[in-house]
């Protein structure tokens, strides 16, 4: 049985929320059981699986002193996530998924960057990890980065939403959002907890946006840690989100909130409506690769969003100068309620992605 002196180097929590993962789990558990880091307290979820996870996590924690198992009834991701916070008590933590893995030097090179730069989060790259090929994702480019009390807050803007230059990629307006990929401090994440799917539609940009705002030095590091399982999805049905619309509308309303409270300066807000403008992009994709639908249910769907008023003000607010030019003509229709032309360019955005 591993049983590491955790009263040396600091403790690293890593949160593992647990949802029928068994085929992949063990991958999962043995990249975190393997850290060349040991100074490790691994906080596994078990979700409400329905599957052998259950039996796995108890293997694994029966041989590795270090694994504590927490077993509840089915809360979601958000729930899960937020459950492994509560019961752990290290000096810094990290987040993985069940089905995922890491590289087994990254809490070595993370601890050891966070010391180095004083850093309350440590960054680092990914992988997408496709049945068939793997594309690996620098977030923010392949150079070594750090911030400071100085410039951080550009950091923390980006989480709110893309601006000015960056807007030349909109594509990345979320390359920087997920919670997995990095080291916190525990005191910068305190109280803040995860909001459920349910309610915002996507945990992590609300979680990070908090949890930046109380940042004082951040690093990142280009090397692609994380490996995030894409499953290969080619013979899967896809349907549209109908709540999607109103769950992000929801998202929008706590950010807005959270920069109230913080007495934000205007260039958030531009950020948070940039970020409400780009975001008709996930929902068109959502809606054009649909199997379902015929073509005038979606012009339909297309057009009652467009119709929103959190839309309409943020088109007219986005600096399109920007934009790459097919990005210009996407957003040039969407403010002008160009419906088709609109849905014919996302019907080809989402063939070619798809090739």
């Amino acid at each position: 049985m591993v049983n590491k002196d955790l009263s040396v180097q600091p403790i690293i929590s890593i949160v593992i929320p647990v949802y029928n993962s068994a085929q992949f789990l063990k991958q999962c558990l043995d990249s975190v059981c393997g850290q060349t880091y040991p100074y490790l307290e691994i906080i596994a979820v078990n979700d409400g699986s329905e599957d052998d996870s259950l039996k796995i996590l108890e293997s694994y924690s029966f041989s590795d002193s270090r694994i504590k198992v927490i077993n509840q009834k089915n809360k979601g991701l958000s729930g899960a996530r937020n459950a492994g916070i509560d019961a752990s008590s290290g000096d810094y933590i990290m987040f993985l998924d069940g089905d995922d893995w890491v590289d087994t030097t990254v809490c070595e090179k993370a601890i050891s960057i966070a010391k180095l730069f004083n850093a309350d989060v440590v960054l680092w790259s990914y992988c997408r990890e496709y049945s068939t090929q793997v594309k690996p994702v620098y977030i923010l480019g392949e150079c070594e980065k750090q911030w400071d009390e100085n410039n951080v807050p550009e950091l923390y803007k980006q989480l709110v939403g893309l601006d000015a230059e960056q807007l030349r990629e909109p594509q990345k307006t979320d390359a920087i959002v997920t919670a997995w990929g990095k080291l916190y401090r525990r005191s910068v994440i305190g109280n803040i907890r995860f909001v459920d799917t349910k309610i915002i539609g996507t945990e992590d940009v609300l979680f990070n946006i908090q949890v930046f705002s109380s940042v004082c030095s951040a690093a990142y590091i280009p090397e692609t840690y994380s490996h995030y399982r894409k499953t290969n999805t080619d013979s899967l049905t896809h349907r549209y989100k109908a709540d999607l619309a109103t769950k992000w509308k929801n998202l929008y309303k706590f950010i807005q909130i959270h920069l109230d409270e913080r007495k934000a300066s205007p260039e958030f807000y531009k950020a948070l409506d940039n970020r409400i403008a780009l975001g008709l992009i996930g929902l068109g994709l959502n809606l054009a690769e649909d199997d379902i639908m015929g073509s005038g249910a979606k012009i339909k769907e297309l057009k009652k969003i467009l119709s929103m008023p959190h839309y309409k003000k943020a088109l007219e607010n986005l600096p399109m100068e920007y934009l790459p030019i097919h990005w210009k003509i996407f957003f040039y229709c969407a403010e002008k309620e160009a419906v088709i032309p609109m849905y014919i360019l996302l019907k080809i955005m989402n063939y070619l992605r798809g090739r």
